[in-house]
């Protein structure tokens, strides 16, 4: 991080934290793939999904709020 520009640390963190808990619910949902072919394993599986998606859908929020950040602070936009 550059410094000189404190107010978008917080706005890159949460970006950051959030790709980061997509990337671990990407890694759970692909875990769940190579268990076993019960109904009660696929249930997880298509549970762990939902939340891949939910983690996906907060990473591309927080981003848009980074970029948006960033377009303010240098472009005044």
């Amino acid at each position: 991080m550059e410094q000189g520009y404190p107010e978008l640390d917080p706005i890159q963190q949460n970006y950051r934290a959030a790709v980061d808990a997509w990337v671990a619910a990407i890694r759970h949902e692909e875990s769940l793939a190579s268990v076993d072919h019960s109904v009660a394993q696929v249930d997880q599986w298509e549970n762990a999904a939902f939340q891949q998606h939910d983690a996906g859908e907060k990473a591309r929020a927080a981003k848009a709020e980074y970029e948006a950040a960033l377009r303010a602070k240098f472009f005044n936009i």
